[in-house]
């Protein structure tokens, strides 16, 4: 299994990079991201990809990816029913790894399915095979998941404008707070952020502007 490959590139294409590695040419399949980055990089130059090797009986190809945290959230798509190494590179192609997470966390299932080839019903596998995997991942030690939207509501609540009901019943904007602890930020500061946002009523929406503040 190769790891990762170090070298030149030699080749650019919308979906495809081929890199010199000690005179040896390895051709990667990649997202339209990655291949926008190295398009920055230019032919002729180092690059350092990690990569994802497929083996069938008919095929083997590699699929490269600029972090190994990239690779990881591809390895777990294409664990997903219906979405094979084609259906992850294509979501990579359309949302960045930290959009496809925060789709994932949230339940976005109409951005996840923007990509190309990912109906509503394959959005919404994916969303139910790897919500609380991606949660439980990118969690705080000792925060609660997301979810749990009357926890949020009781930092939210005090006098702030963000966010439950009376009740502590979960809103789109407690919603937001716990997707965002499940990706790593404190409950403090992500509450800071969704309080600075115009949007109220989705918590997708929460989320991509709340982003722009952490």
């Amino acid at each position: 299994m190769i790891a990762f490959l170090s070298g030149i590139i030699e080749y650019l294409g919308t979906d495809t990079v081929i890199i010199d590695v000690g005179g040896v040419g390895y051709e990667v399949k990649i997202s339209a991201e990655t291949a926008g980055a190295l398009s920055a990089v230019g032919t002729g130059n180092a690059v350092k990809l990690y990569t994802y090797t497929y083996l069938r009986e008919d095929q083997i190809a590699l699929y490269g990816f600029r972090s190994r945290d990239d690779l990881a959230l591809f390895r777990q798509l294409i664990t997903v029913s219906g979405i094979g190494p084609r259906g992850g590179l294509s979501l990579l192609s359309v949302l960045s790894a930290d959009d496809l997470r925060f789709a994932i966390v949230s339940g976005d299932a109409k951005m996840i399915s923007r990509a190309p080839g990912i109906g509503k019903r394959t959005a919404e596998r994916l969303i139910l095979d790897l919500r609380d995997k991606i949660s439980s991942a990118y969690a705080p030690s000792g925060e609660t998941q997301f979810g749990a939207g009357a926890a949020a509501g009781a930092v939210l609540s005090g006098g702030e404008g963000a966010g439950t009901s009376a009740e502590g019943e979960s809103t789109p904007a407690s919603d937001a707070v716990e997707a965002l602890m499940a990706l790593g930020y404190m409950r403090a500061e992500a509450a800071r952020a969704v309080r600075k946002c115009t949007q109220k009523e989705d918590t997708g929406a929460i989320l991509q502007e709340a982003l722009r503040y952490l």
